[in-house]
């Protein structure tokens, strides 16, 4: 046989074979199938299901100030390192009313209604620590911000109050050291809810929870791709507005 059609043949069956490779190869994916922890997503056994956003991971509207940017460390400094930042919410009439909904409900117990470091848990052995004397008032609002975040000493963190409620709570504090205008005082009476409580979260995932609880006391789940499958062009198959999946 001519060493010319040997050669043909050598290439043409080396072809052959990069053709099936490729074809064994999914190339367009979309991004669908990779390395990743979606929304919902089950981690191990259901009874333990995995939380909205996972863990660490950035909320679809963004962060006010990125990790690289701030220490979220428990360590001492890690407050004065909040103290630059800069509020960013107005002081508008919805920032100061939410606001003062979130400090009745979580800040009121130690600091008292009116901020005066009177509060119901102070009969109990908890410091009454005042925010409207001139000390607190010097401090930033970042710096408040990061004591919300963070806590420090006797404070706990509440870092359950999101990053945007967070900023309207300085808002309000502002407001209790006489910056602003703002009612005192409980918003509702115990156990009262609807508009006496703050709205919905900010941050959750715009895909709806494939959780739900059972009346034999369990937790049932679909799996991430099952939810996918529900979804078509943005909207759910159930007929609700669906949005861009975080």
């Amino acid at each position: 046989m001519p060493a010319d059609r040997l050669t043909r043949l050598a290439h043409g069956a080396l072809l052959g074979m990069v053709a099936v490779g490729m074809s064994a190869c999914s190339w367009f994916t979309a991004f669908d199938e990779q390395p990743k922890i979606d929304p919902w997503e089950i981690l191990g056994s259901i009874k333990t299901p995995q939380r909205g956003n996972p863990q660490m991971s950035v909320p679809i509207q963004g962060t006010f100030a990125a990790g690289f940017q701030v220490s979220y460390q428990p360590l001492p400094a890690t407050i004065d390192s909040m103290s630059s930042l800069q509020n960013p919410t107005q002081p508008t009439e919805a920032s100061l009313a939410n606001g003062r909904k979130i400090f009745q409900i979580n800040c009121s117990p130690c600091h008292g209604e009116a901020g005066m470091g009177n509060g119901l848990a102070t009969q109990y052995g908890v410091p009454g620590i005042s925010i409207i004397y001139d000390h607190t008032k010097g401090l930033t609002d970042g710096y408040i911000f990061g004591m919300i975040r963070n806590g420090r000493g006797a404070m706990p963190p509440y870092n359950r109050i999101e990053d945007v409620e967070r900023w309207d709570v300085v808002n309000y504090v502002r407001g209790l050291q006489g910056k602003y205008p703002v009612i005192k005082g409980a918003v509702g009476y115990p156990g009262q809810t609807g508009d006496a409580l703050p709205g919905y979260t900010l941050m959750a995932p715009t895909r709806p929870s494939p959780v739900a609880w059972s009346g034999g006391g369990a937790f049932g789940a679909d799996s991430t791709h099952a939810i996918k499958a529900g979804v078509v062009g943005g909207a759910h198959a159930s007929g609700g507005a669906g949005g861009a999946d975080q």
